[in-house]
């Protein structure tokens, strides 16, 4: 394996962690918003229970995809800081208006209906800003005036293709993070809590799946070359789509334990499952464009010696974060105690 598949390798993994992790962040933002004045089925407090610990951690992995990126691909970086200044100013300025209100709200409480409808909206927001990067990078909507590269805001905005990713963000957003919350509220005891969200993950799953099909089917329209090159790995995008059943059905199962089966959980990790496993698939199609079709994973390499510097300290850095998440999931997720509030 060669250093720059290694280093692409390692910048995918933060991007699909931040993409799954991020998802159950920002829908439990939107739906602590949207069963505000709900208070009998105790929604609400089941997804800021959640997303009181979890939003710096899921922080830390948008600094890493920013960080690999610059430091292993520095040829890369004046291409996608150009051409994506605005959404990308528009996405620090959200999350930063939603950091303040997390902050804020644990030390005046009167804030906890604002922060509810402004994690509410950027939850909504965020994703779909994110997800514009990947039609952007997969050619077609930058032009080049006078050596200078500039996003085509006319294609962007009439572009099918572009809305497919977005409505597949945000369902996607809203799907998962509606499955962790079912998870939650089981474990938790919060039995209406828990129908509510069993209740929404049913009906976005098929939705989402919906707008990952037509994802797929505007791309053959508008960026062929990576549509063939997906559709060469069906098998694995069959198997995605398999894992998602095995979810889906875990999720309408009666929901019990009597017989040790934690089905909510099984529900989680099988969508989970999915979304790598799709990830995986498009990532690899990508190869070796950052930017089709002229920035390569191999043009835009940093040196070397820096690669194997940076590597290290990368290695070093998860020796110590990694217990850290073990620790953290262990505290806020599977603690009992934590979860039920005792």
């Amino acid at each position: 394996m060669t250093d720059t598949i290694i280093a692409i390798t390692l910048l995918w993994i933060f991007v699909v962690i931040y993409s799954v992790a991020a998802s159950f962040d920002f829908g439990a933002g939107f739906w602590s918003m949207i069963y505000l004045n709900r208070e009998k089925t105790r929604a609400t407090s089941i997804a800021n229970r959640y997303l009181s610990p979890s939003w710096e951690v899921v922080n830390v992995f948008i600094v890493l995809i920013v960080v690999a990126l610059v430091t292993f691909f520095p040829g890369a970086t004046y291409t996608l800081g150009s051409v994506l200044l605005i959404p990308g100013s528009l996405v620090l300025l959200l999350m930063l208006i939603r950091s303040a209100f997390m902050v804020f709200s644990h030390l005046i409480h009167r804030y906890d209906k604002t922060l509810s409808i402004v994690s509410g909206m950027t939850g909504i927001f965020v994703p779909a800003l994110l997800i514009s990067v990947l039609p952007v990078t997969q050619g077609g909507f930058i032009r080049s005036t006078d050596g200078v590269e500039n996003l085509d805001w006319g294609l962007f905005f009439t572009s099918p293709h572009v809305y497919a990713y977005i409505c597949l963000a945000v369902s996607s957003t809203l799907f998962l993070s509606s499955l962790l919350l079912a998870d939650y509220s089981f474990i938790a005891g919060e039995k209406q809590a828990f129908s509510v969200y069993r209740r929404d993950a049913t009906l976005l799953g098929p939705i989402t799946l919906l707008m990952a099909i037509l994802t797929v089917l505007t791309m053959q329209v508008e960026a062929e070359w990576l549509y063939s090159r997906i559709m060469a790995d069906l098998p694995w995008l069959l198997a995605s789509v398999g894992c998602f059943f095995v979810g889906y059905i875990a999720l309408l199962l009666p929901q019990n334990r009597r017989y040790g089966l934690h089905l909510p959980r099984i529900a989680v990790i099988a969508v989970t499952v999915q979304y790598l496993v799709a990830s995986y698939v498009y990532g690899a199609a990508r190869l070796p464009y950052i930017v089709y079709p002229h920035v390569t994973i191999e043009s835009s390499f940093t040196h070397p010696d820096t690669f194997h510097a940076l590597f290290i300290c990368y290695l070093v850095g998860f020796a110590i974060l990694i217990p850290g998440f073990i620790y953290f999931w262990r505290l806020f997720m599977k603690d009992e105690q934590y979860v039920r509030q005792k």
